[in-house]
């Protein structure tokens, strides 16, 4: 199999990272080599700027955007693009969608503006499939962590405009709404199905 570029997205809370792992445990079984990576943080300089960007300062949502490109940027060269050069498969927990979502509509920025910014940091590099949980408001909610990050700790406002902003973009991106309802085994079935046909 030649290199792929899977992207798990969502709300907050609405269980990325358990897909994430699940998917590349499934990979794995049938002989994939597979790194599974996240947005931000994934790199030594993207450590420092995911406490940034999600420590408890406040920052503009200008700031936001640029942080969240400078760390894909390093992300893209350190991570994405050598680990599909060579035939891997690569599962993001977020890429370039968070931020068309985050920055983009809910913060106001313009996805317009947001693409631009952001084409310089992944030099072209596009994932194969992009995934996106969905799961009601009052079931995420019950999943949020204690310790939540300064996104986490938003109001029932801001994470209510995040998922309809990813509802929204993924009819206009070709993004795959997946169900993230139910246990974490039938939304990896769910999640299966839509990855599958992207990786013959």
């Amino acid at each position: 199999m030649s290199g792929r570029f899977i992207v798990i997205e969502g709300a907050d809370a609405t269980g990325k990272s358990t897909q994430v792992a699940r998917l590349a445990r499934r990979l794995r079984a049938g002989g994939t080599e597979v790194v599974e990576t996240f947005e931000p943080g994934s790199t030594d300089a993207g450590r420092e700027i995911r406490e940034l960007l999600l420590g408890g300062r406040a920052l503009t949502p200008e700031t936001e955007a640029f942080l969240m490109a400078a760390d894909r940027a390093e992300h893209v060269q350190e991570v994405v693009r050598p680990a599909v050069a060579r035939g891997a498969v690569v599962v993001s927990d977020r890429y370039l969608p968070s931020s068309l979502v985050y920055q983009g509509v809910v913060r106001g920025l313009g996805v317009g503006r947001i693409g631009d910014m952001n084409q310089l940091a992944t030099g072209g590099v596009e994932p194969d499939v992009v995934i996106v949980l969905d799961a009601p408001d009052e079931i995420a909610e019950t999943r949020r962590a204690p310790t939540a990050d300064r996104f986490e700790r938003e109001g029932e406002q801001f994470h209510r405009e995040v998922r309809a902003a990813y509802r929204q973009l993924s009819d206009k991106e070709g993004w795959v709404v997946v169900d993230a309802a139910g246990s974490p085994d039938d939304v990896a079935d769910r999640v299966w199905r839509a990855v599958e046909p992207h990786l013959s």
